[in-house]
């Protein structure tokens, strides 16, 4: 509890068949839950029908979720989200709980005529990749200003696209004033990383392959993996993982495998019950030790 964090938001499609299941806008039958991460850590979930809008109640769902944050007295320092949140309910909705917001902005014809104008590009490589930036000041909704960070890269080949001409225009909306675009374009490609969270959710801890019928257990079932993913994921940071043949990425099986699946045996001596972990290993000797020895 307590101090500061950067929160991510993101929906995950899960492909399913169960007798509830919607079609989804990525052609197969599933689920959408929302999912909010601090760190490596998932803080949040909430499921819908895979044939809802990602907007639909998009913002009542981050209102409870980032509620919940704040009754433990964890205060919300940067929040990002793709353009699945750029409306003008779940950005009020975000602002209200956070210092600075940065989310991908949806391409909006109004505002091609703005860009294209735009002179003073600054060229900036990020991750070995050079980019052109830009930064202008919107009204996107009425009454209501924000930066926009504008980042534009050359299209490779030959081929150019009808609205945009020889350069790829990717926007992000923040109401940080202060950063700089390429610190601000950094910190949301961070955002990518998240990603490997779904991975993780659905090949090792069973987001794939859902065990029942109807959309309210399976909703259990996704609150109940994620709780055990974040038990796992403290583990892993308080054990020394190379003692144990484990890397602080090695998915839940390769866990279970070196440091689960050891035979062990409580046995009563000297009255009083001591664990015996028959292996060769005394690294489980410091894991395991207690004020008793």
């Amino acid at each position: 509890e307590g101090g500061e964090y950067d929160v991510d938001f993101d929906h995950q499609f899960i492909e399913t068949e169960k007798y509830d299941a919607k079609p989804t806008y990525k052609k197969f039958l599933g689920y959408r839950p929302g999912v909010a991460v601090i760190g490596d850590m998932i803080v949040g979930i909430e499921n819908s029908d895979g044939n809802t809008n990602v907007r639909f109640h998009q913002g009542d769902t981050l209102k409870r979720i980032l509620g919940r944050l704040e009754e433990k007295k964890m205060a919300v320092n940067r929040f990002r989200a793709d353009c699945g949140s750029c409306s003008e309910d779940i950005v009020d909705e975000v602002r209200k709980h956070c210092r600075t917001f940065y989310i991908r902005a949806n391409r909006c014809c109004s505002l091609y005529d703005d860009i294209f104008a735009l002179r003073g590009w600054k060229r900036e490589e990020i991750n070995g990749i050079v980019f052109e930036l830009n930064s202008i000041l919107v009204e996107k909704w009425k009454g209501k200003p924000y930066r926009l960070i504008i980042q534009r890269q050359r299209r490779m080949g030959s081929g150019l696209d009808l609205w945009e001409g020889e350069y790829t225009y990717r926007c992000i909306l923040t109401n940080d004033y202060e950063s700089s675009m390429s610190d601000i374009v950094e910190f949301y490609n961070m955002r990518g990383g998240k990603e490997r969270i779904f991975d993780d959710m659905n090949n090792g801890f069973g987001w794939g392959r859902l065990p029942k019928s109807f959309m309210a257990e399976n909703t259990v079932f996704l609150l109940l993996t994620a709780l055990i993913r974040n038990f796992y994921k403290a583990i892993m940071q308080r054990i020394e993982v190379k003692k144990f043949g484990l890397k602080e990425t090695s998915r839940i099986k390769t866990f279970v495998f070196k440091f689960i699946s050891v035979p062990a045996k409580w046995i009563k001596t000297a009255r009083q019950c001591v664990l015996n972990i028959y292996t060769d290993n005394h690294a489980y000797a410091e894991a395991f030790k207690t004020s008793s020895g």
